[in-house]
């Protein structure tokens, strides 16, 4: 099958930009998809010119495109496209903007990091107030902070287990290598909250489940390199969530289970097994594979 980058140029930009005009925003949302598929220069000027044109829309549609576009411009290897970028957020920091809007341009300004992006992002934190900053104070932690630097941070009791969560979930996005060192220190942090995330509703929970979806996302890369003593923590976090109430329960966990648990952890999965059908399946499957494992 003839995909866009074979297709006439002409032709594929022509019925793009029809559709850019559709009144109907999954359509232009789906020409968003296309353009960044396109790639190239003039892709990355028409989804400019487009980003400014659902701005001035103002309605949820555009939002919805606005969203697309921004992740859009951060995949495309172009890197004038980081200043489009900075315009985005120095539109938002003009206004009173809300914190998914402000997210999505984090996620994207991560995506194309580089130490010229401190001061923007400083300036933009001065201008939006909390709780629409917390992703900008995330993103100007990980900008600035050396390796030592988020070490102590992470270890820091002080700093709000919130700011910590928000890290987590701007690494979802890529974890460079350099800062896959970091992360057996949240792994750390998540074991010496378990006993109060595995009771009760609250930003320790949030944190471990944050992890383990950053985790997950990463799974090829970052759960071979962990040492030991991170996995053996993992693996206890992993149960101790699988063990919980059903209302605090953090379901994948069982997934997680997979790649740091042990054969004996099958029981585990059994006996925890959720009522939901589709949950259930997920831990015998998980079980299934545990259960294969070769006794310690």
């Amino acid at each position: 099958m003839m995909t866009l980058r074979e297709a006439q140029p002409g032709r594929v930009h022509g019925v793009l930009e029809q559709m850019l005009q559709s009144p109907d925003g999954k359509v232009r949302q789906a020409a968003v998809f296309a353009l960044e598929e396109l790639g190239g220069p003039t892709s990355a000027r028409r989804l400019e010119q487009q980003l400014l044109l659902e701005e001035s829309r103002g309605d949820s549609d555009a939002s919805s495109v606005v969203q697309v576009i921004t992740q859009a411009l951060s995949q495309l290897e172009i890197a004038s496209l980081r200043a489009t970028l900075v315009r985005r957020l120095n539109r938002l920091a003009a206004g009173a903007p809300e914190g998914s809007d402000v997210d999505d341009v984090v996620y994207a300004l991560w995506r194309k990091r580089h130490p010229e992006l401190i001061p923007a992002v400083r300036g933009a934190l001065e201008r939006i107030s909390p709780p629409a900053s917390e992703g900008l104070r995330a993103l100007l932690r990980l900008l600035e902070s050396s390796l030592q630097e988020l070490w102590v941070w992470i270890e820091d009791g002080s700093v709000p287990v919130e700011q910590k969560t928000k890290v987590l979930t701007v690494l979802d996005e890529a974890v460079p290598e350099e800062l896959e060192p970091v992360i057996p220190s949240f792994i750390f942090l998540a074991g010496s909250m378990i006993e109060t995330a595995s009771t009760k509703k609250g930003q320790e929970r949030r944190f471990c489940d944050r992890l383990f979806t950053l985790l997950l996302l990463h799974r090829e890369r970052l759960l071979p390199a962990l040492p030991s003593n991170a996995r053996t923590i993992l693996r206890e976090v992993a149960r101790r969530m699988i063990a919980a109430p059903e209302t605090v329960r953090i379901i994948k966990a069982a997934t997680l289970l997979v790649y740091v648990g042990r054969r004996e952890d099958a029981d585990l999965l059994e006996q925890h097994k959720p009522q939901d059908e589709v949950l259930a399946r997920m831990y015998e499957e998980a079980a299934e594979v545990l259960r294969k494992f070769p006794h310690a």
